[in-house]
């Protein structure tokens, strides 16, 4: 349960080295929270993830668990909620893909549709009906402002991101009233590893900034969070400009 602070006091992130869950779960462990489970697959990355964090003073244990095979999800996470109650859980994995690659190449394509909502609906579910049998926690779905409208320079990425968003809100309904929270996440552009090389864009942030965004949330029982802020406004009105002249803008 959550603690006098309102922070959860256990944390499983699904992405065990993201960079928004790492960052997300550091700012938990200062909160209070006290076991984190992260869950990827097996590699030095993942156990130099969860070292880090003990560091700060929480018992981590890894999980394994890949997106793409959605046949292990139930039993993997399962087992996970099985050893205690899991107060929040945040599915913070996916994969931008290279856009004018996957164009090319279907299969690439089908990878990044595949690990971005096929391997999120399954793990999301999973997640979602153990929260509701034990009564109480959130799950926390990292979206994408890429979810909010097509562009030709990140299509592919965006449509599997607004199948997830989509996805994330209709559990949330689904969920409403059982004591199970669903808060999706909009980030814009985040600095980190994930996003080398790639030209920055406006109202770009960073993991540490989409952390605090994703504590904030929770402690009001946010439903939809953007990082920044301001990308609300400014999605909601790019969302209406007309199709043929969206496409001559620089996005």
């Amino acid at each position: 349960m959550k603690d006098a602070f309102g922070a959860p006091q256990s944390l499983l992130v699904l992405g065990g080295t993201s960079a928004i869950g790492l960052a997300t779960a550091r700012r938990m462990i200062a909160r209070r929270t006290r076991t984190v489970h992260l869950a990827g697959r097996p590699s030095p990355a993942l156990d130099a993830s969860a070292a880090s964090l003990r560091t700060l003073g929480a018992e981590v244990r890894t999980v394994a668990f890949d997106a793409l095979d959605p046949g292990s999800h139930e039993e993997l996470l399962g087992a996970v909620f099985a050893a205690g109650d899991v107060d929040a859980v945040l599915l913070a994995f996916g994969v931008l893909g290279d856009q004018a690659r996957d164009e090319s190449d279907p299969v690439a394509a089908a990878r990044v549709a595949g690990t971005n909502y096929t391997g999120a609906v399954s793990a999301g579910l999973v997640c979602a009906g153990a929260l509701q049998a034990q009564g109480h926690g959130s799950l926390v779905v990292l979206s994408s402002v890429a979810a909010e409208r097509a562009r030709r320079a990140d299509f592919i990425y965006g449509s599997s991101k607004a199948g997830l968003d989509v996805f994330a809100q209709g559990l949330g309904d689904a969920l409403y009233g059982t004591g199970v929270h669903v808060m999706v996440v909009r980030p814009g552009f985040v600095r980190s590893r994930a996003t080398e090389g790639r030209p920055e864009e406006p109202f770009a942030t960073t993991p540490e900034e989409v952390a605090g965004a994703i504590e904030r949330g929770l402690r009001r029982r946010s439903e939809t969070v953007w990082v920044p802020g301001a990308l609300r406004m400014v999605t909601a009105a790019v969302r209406h400009v007309p199709r043929p002249l969206y496409r001559r803008l620089p996005v």
